[in-house]
């Protein structure tokens, strides 16, 4: 399984870190990220490549 950081979830989405956790808080069919051990964080990009189809779907 890949997981990508923050870092490199708003390079994919050409946004600042800033914007991708507010994704998180403000759009609930964002991917949630997972806590992989303190100070860890990373999303699946199994998750954000299923939630990218759903968009190209509507």
């Amino acid at each position: 399984m890949h997981y990508l950081s923050v870092k490199k979830v708003a390079e994919r989405y050409g946004e600042n870190p800033a914007t991708t956790w507010r994704r998180v808080q403000n759009d609930p069919k964002f991917p949630r990220p997972v806590k992989l051990s303190p100070g860890c964080t990373r999303w699946k990009l199994a998750d954000l490549e299923a939630w990218e189809q759903t968009l190209s779907a509507a």
